[in-house]
């Protein structure tokens, strides 16, 4: 999957499925540190999200609040 198209729902899934395996000890050692890896990279792009999408809410509240001005 291209990193560019993943999204936070996406990324949540799959950090989910990836933390299940590890708590189920599903995930052989030879492919633990790579699914470590990808789960750091899941919660960046997860919190980068949220990040911009907090950012962009509120510049939109505060156009709306200069609207009412």
């Amino acid at each position: 999957m291209a990193e560019d198209k993943l999204t936070y729902t996406k990324a949540i899934s799959e950090l989910e499925l990836i933390v299940s395996e590890i708590e189920n000890e599903e995930v052989e050692v030879d492919t633990l540190l790579e699914k470590v890896k990808r789960a750091s990279f899941l919660i960046r792009h997860c919190k980068e999200k949220l990040r911009k999408t907090e950012t962009e809410v509120k510049r939109v509240i505060s156009s709306l609040d200069e609207d009412k001005k």
